[in-house]
């Protein structure tokens, strides 16, 4: 660059930026290298990312919540109780003499409070006909798009406790006992 500039037709900046117009157009194979092993590395630094947050993360820890003695539900009965929080809504229904299945009441759709319809047998979303089994809060029919979450429930003696949150209704929760002396008494 010259300190002292001479007078002409073009303007001083574009004496002092070297980039032709006519040189935009094309992407030199240097620049499109260095792009994709940019591009390439930022994808791994991302993916790096989300493996050590998924690794590092801890599951959540839920509380034991006494929610129902055995006798207080009928077959075919339920019980509608909170958990893990007293924000949560839950419904309990009692399917057999030794089966009880727990899930958050929320629909999965647009979050309105399902019921028991004993004459269906499945959980009911009034707001727009969503349907959900009771075996496993899987979706019968309608509009959600997942199954119910589904509260792990343990029995102790006489006590029936909610120990825990399944996302995704896969399994069938059949009464568990911490230890077998316990289970002679069910």
């Amino acid at each position: 660059m010259r300190l002292f500039h001479s007078p002409s037709k073009e303007p001083l900046w574009k004496d002092e930026f070297s980039v032709f117009t006519s040189d935009e157009r094309y992407v030199t194979r240097r620049q499109f290298t260095k792009f994709l092993t940019l591009a390439s590395l930022g994808m791994f630094v991302g993916n790096l990312w989300i493996l050590a947050k998924v690794r590092f993360t801890k599951t959540p820890a839920f509380p034991t919540v006494e929610v129902a003695d055995i006798s207080e539900i009928p077959v075919r009965g339920v019980k509608l109780f909170t958990y893990p929080t007293a924000q949560d809504h839950c419904i309990m229904i009692r399917t057999s003499e030794e089966e009880y299945v727990g899930y958050s009441q929320k629909c999965t759709h647009l979050s309105c409070a399902v019921y028991y319809s004993a004459k269906n047998d499945c959980l009911e979303c009034p707001c727009h006909q969503g349907f959900f089994s009771v075996k496993d809060g899987s979706v019968l029919q309608g509009p959600p798009p997942r199954p119910l979450p589904q509260i792990t429930l343990e029995r102790h003696g006489a006590k029936l406790l909610a120990v825990g949150v399944k996302g995704s209704s896969t399994a069938r929760w059949h009464l568990s006992s911490c230890c077998s002396s316990s289970r002679s008494g069910c």
